[in-house]
């Protein structure tokens, strides 16, 4: 009978540890740098807050859960040093099977894979969101299906216009993509997407992007082609480029990676932005949630007379 009973405690207690196991986690990540210029660019150097992201996400069970996330970052107008706190995500979103749906102020899907895949986003941005080919969260709706193991296609419609602005016009952005894994660690993604102005006077942006990667456990490599027309909704006002990037696993706690990005316009109309860009450094993880990023850049203009720029950077992160 004692047995019994201590058999029935034993169980109740579980139950109860059970019971009180938390849905959710914590998001906290932040970004930071030491950057120094070299020869023209010498006065270009300091510590840097790049971005931080704070927010917590939930499970409520039976696939669905949801995130709220804020971004805290600096201003894109350059005469403003002001913090800027954003709402980056506030989301529903449902599972089951091979289904996935997403509501609300959500990540698009346009250059997240790239992202992840990339692996560095403190470090650096994916490609098309460095030269602004696209918002990396906007309001609206996606949904996802995984058809088998090798493929698996999604669909997005969104304002926009991003998570930093209002919805001003009447225009929508629409996206498809298709992810596709012939073989283990080998992945395809091609994508296309069109977002409306909703303007008489403004032209529709036009989106598509391909991507190819590798990964295993102890080295990645991608490349990545894109192409914008009408950018900033102006006629003929056409962007493209491309991403080459590879990275090494040395240790548990070192990486080595490189990447060399080239962006072009059409007729040169954006000549003064188009340039070559190439980074190389290391990567060292102290402990689980910290990791340091020593690397050196090279960006190479495409007007006449620009000359090279060259930096150091120190990128640091911390998040969990």
């Amino acid at each position: 009978m004692v047995g019994v009973l201590a058999c029935i405690g034993i169980s109740a207690q579980a139950q109860d540890v059970k019971t009180e196991e938390p849905k959710g986690k914590a998001i906290v990540q932040v970004f930071g740098n030491f950057h120094t210029g070299f020869g023209t660019e010498n006065d270009d150097r300091g510590f840097e807050l790049e971005r931080s992201y704070l927010g917590y996400e939930y499970n409520l069970g039976k696939g669905l859960s949801v995130k709220g996330v804020m971004d805290i970052g600096k201003s894109g107008d350059v005469s403003d040093y002001q913090r800027i706190a954003y709402i980056k995500n506030a989301m529903v979103s449902w599972r089951r099977g091979g289904l996935t749906l997403n509501g609300g102020l959500i990540s698009t899907t346009q250059f997240n894979f790239q992202e992840k895949f990339w692996g560095y986003r403190y470090i650096m941005k994916s490609f098309q969101d460095e030269y602004k080919f696209g918002n990396s969260a906007d309001l609206g709706l996606s949904v996802a299906y995984k058809f088998a193991d090798w493929i698996s296609a999604d669909a997005i419609i969104v304002n926009g216009e991003g998570y930093k602005k209002i919805q001003k016009n009447d225009g929508l952005n629409y996206g498809l993509g298709v992810t596709l894994t012939p073989a283990k660690g080998f992945q395809i993604r091609l994508y296309g997407g069109l977002n409306e102005s909703g303007e008489e006077d403004k032209k529709d942006i036009a989106n598509f992007a391909a991507f190819a990667g590798y990964k295993n456990e102890q080295f990645t490599v991608g490349a990545e082609y894109n192409q914008m027309w009408n950018a900033s909704n102006k006629e003929d006002a056409d962007q493209s480029g491309y991403s080459l990037f590879a990275s090494v696993k040395l240790s548990k706690v070192a990486d080595l990676y490189a990447r060399f990005d080239d962006l072009h316009s059409k007729d040169d109309w954006n000549i003064a932005k188009d340039e070559s860009a190439a980074i190389l450094g290391a990567q060292f993880k102290l402990g689980k949630y910290v990791k340091i990023a020593p690397n050196f850049r090279m960006a190479i203009p495409k007007a006449d007379g620009a000359e090279n720029g060259y930096y150091g950077y120190v990128n640091c992160y911390f998040g969990f």
